[in-house]
């Protein structure tokens, strides 16, 4: 009995480690793979059918003697295919609903990584309050993928062990989780209150040019500069980083280690400008990749 409890104890470390990961990418999985959209209505009820050599004004009145005997059905009848273009069958509709999560888990491009941006073809027209104050709380509460990055990011602190203070089981990674979430969530509300005041542009535009390098020059550039109240004009993206250094600066308040104030800020903004550049040159060529893969 005691060799057993020797043998279970040495799996429970390691079990341990391996729930929060197992969570992070169960439910990864299961955001990718929610079909794009809805099924098809279920066919309609056959309408009603009438007996051979009845019409439908007849209701019954005619004495049971004079009424035809009507054939006997097969005991197994087939199933009948109906040929209207409306209508498909539970195969095909099947089939179809594969095929639409299977392009929802390779739309990778629109659902995980690139946020909202504005499309080559179209203008650049400056946000109001209210469409920024919407931009916000898309890009900070609303979305599941949002959430799911923060989860990932999370999983990755978790098998790295840092901080080492926090422990490797469930509590460890609900405050790692935290820890990244309360950093975005800092982040994004200070540049979006800077971008606001200063009514700068917050959305990443498609280069209107062609040609590789032309295209990611633009993207990257985009993450340092961005357009002011003229939708022409280039000025520093001043609150972005701000913002970004804000929530570093907010890290040091719950989260252990060794490092400075100003040098978790000072992280915080390589990473901005390393993830953004990252994610606009993703999101410039989403569409390419996207079309390589057959999902567009």
């Amino acid at each position: 009995m005691k060799a057993k409890n020797r043998k279970g104890a040495r799996w429970r470390p390691a079990l341990k480690r391996l729930h929060p990961g197992c969570l992070c990418l169960a439910l990864t999985a299961w955001a990718l793979a929610l079909p794009a959209g809805r099924g098809q209505d279920p066919p309609q009820s056959p309408s009603t059918q009438y007996a051979p050599g009845q019409s439908p004004q007849q209701t019954g009145s005619q004495p049971p003697a004079e009424q035809k005997p009507q054939e006997q059905l097969p005991e197994n009848p087939k199933p009948q295919t109906q040929e209207s273009g409306n209508t498909l069958s539970v195969g095909d509709m099947t089939k179809q609903m594969a095929e639409n999560g299977l392009k929802r888990a390779r739309d990778w491009e629109s659902s995980w990584i690139a946020g909202i941006y504005v499309g080559k073809n179209r203008p650049l027209v400056p946000l109001n309050r209210r469409q920024r104050l919407d931009y916000y709380l898309r890009q900070t509460f609303t979305r599941p993928e949002d959430y799911m990055k923060r989860m990932f990011a999370a999983g990755v602190d978790q098998a790295r062990g840092v901080p080492y203070q926090w422990d490797d089981g469930w509590a460890g990674y609900a405050e790692r989780f935290a820890s990244r979430e309360g950093q975005f969530f800092t982040s994004n509300s200070l540049a979006a209150l800077g971008n606001a005041e200063l009514r700068y542009e917050v959305r990443y535009d498609k280069c209107k040019c062609s040609g590789f390098k032309p295209r990611v020059r633009h993207a990257v550039m985009r993450n340092f500069l961005t357009y002011d109240r003229s939708e022409v004009n280039l000025r520093p993206q001043l609150a972005l980083y701000g913002g970004a250094f804000g929530g570093g600066l907010m890290v040091t308040a719950w989260k252990p280690g060794t490092r400075s104030l100003w040098a978790n800020g000072a992280w915080a903004m390589l990473g901005q400008a390393g993830y953004g550049a990252l994610v606009n040159v993703i999101t410039e060529f989403g569409t390419e990749i996207n079309r390589k893969q057959g999902v567009r």
